[in-house]
């Protein structure tokens, strides 16, 4: 049970990093973007060939994320003076081309060439052998320092809309409707960094290197989640809104909104380059099929879910979308046990396809978003 958690804490962290990317592009910007995994299929890639040159993990990942970065660069000036439809023709094309190349050419892997169809395995992970224990307590430490700041955070972020409430009697209906949102969000994240933090507590003692890629991973989605916050909230992040409610409106401010989108798309890839590299290390062995389409959809289902223009709802998203998913392949099995694997697939993605359907007609800003800031119509 406590693998199977720090292995959920894991996805989720790579995948909440992965749609923060898309969700700057799409949510703060207003950009389409249908093919997000070629970011991170060059951050993995590029992260996981690098180090097995012998060149340092950290700087791999960093090379990883600026290659995920200039190919953002490369779409920005390919696209975004076109009609946005181009954009999300482009992006979905480009995922596909990164993946068959990969899938085509051979590889440097281990001073040999080797074809890109037969994966690339074998590659170094961080934190993989066991610490010092002394280590062991310093990393036990900075997991209760993360847990205690993000806690801190969640009841920071709860008061400020008990305030507003306070401040603002002219909005009160919807003011509390914010606040009893933020309030069942903060109390589900408790419980389970509450749960994650005693997995990952038992995991470091009796160090599993799984709880190691944990909280590295978990440090730099709080990392990346601070500062996306600090941005869009600055000057900076103000005209990505404005781009996507209306560039014409930047423009006539005398804004550049081409770089701005191009800065969007370059800092988005960057972001999913990371979280390439943290897959690749979760899985130990990547394959051009682990880089399918689907997960540029899946992407997007926890940025929707969640509240595009939300960080938190991003997270939250991602949540929901691998609690669902550990759920529906415990339990299902059991529930219709006369069909097939492939069946049971078949209905997990139609059963998540209807709670879209009446999430959009509950709630088409996600559970977090802003209904004044919805970007879905556009």
């Amino acid at each position: 049970m406590v693998e199977y958690l720090i292995f959920l804490a894991i996805s989720t962290a790579i995948f909440a990093l992965f749609s923060l990317g898309l969700n700057l592009q799409w949510g703060y910007t207003g950009l389409i973007n249908f093919g997000h995994i070629a970011f991170m299929a060059l951050g993995a890639y590029t992260t996981v060939l690098l180090s097995l040159q012998g060149i340092p993990l950290l700087v791999s990942t960093v090379i990883g994320a600026m290659v995920a970065a200039v190919l953002g660069l490369i779409i920005g000036f390919a696209t975004l003076r076109l009609r946005e439809n181009y954009l999300a023709i482009v992006t979905i094309g480009v995922g596909e081309l990164i993946r068959l190349l990969v899938n085509n050419q051979e590889l440097p892997v281990n001073d040999t060439w080797t074809p890109g169809a037969f994966g690339v395995q074998s590659y170094p992970i961080p934190l993989s052998t066991t610490p010092h224990f002394f280590v062991r307590l310093g990393m036990m430490g900075l997991l209760t320092v993360l847990a205690v700041i993000t806690l801190f955070a969640l009841w920071r972020w709860i008061r400020t809309a008990q305030k507003s409430l306070l401040a603002d009697a002219s909005q009160r209906l919807s003011k509390k409707q914010e606040l009893a949102s933020r309030l069942g969000v903060g109390i589900v994240f408790a419980v389970l960094i509450t749960a994650i933090y005693i997995s990952g507590m038992i995991s470091l003692y009796d160090y599993k290197p799984a709880a190691g890629l944990m909280l590295l991973s978990l440090l730099v989605l709080a990392v990346v989640f601070w500062r996306l916050e600090i941005l869009v909230r600055s000057p900076w992040g103000r005209v990505l809104k404005a781009i996507r409610e209306d560039e014409e409106v930047p423009k006539a401010m005398g804004k550049n909104v081409f770089w701005y989108k191009v800065q969007s798309l370059m800092l988005g890839g960057a972001i999913a380059g990371i979280a390439g590299a943290f897959f690749a290390w979760q899985i130990s062995a990547i394959y051009p099929d682990n880089f399918q389409p689907q997960l540029t959809f899946d992407a997007w289902i926890m940025v929707i879910l969640g509240g595009s223009g939300n960080n938190i709802g991003t997270i939250l998203g991602a949540v929901i979308f691998f609690t669902y998913d550990a759920a529906t392949r415990e339990f299902l099995p059991k529930i219709f046990t006369n069909l097939s694997s492939d069946q049971l697939g078949a209905f997990r993605i139609m059963v998540i396809g209807l709670i879209l359907m009446l999430l959009m007609v509950w709630r088409p800003q996600g559970i977090l978003g802003k209904k004044d800031e919805l970007t879905l119509g556009k």
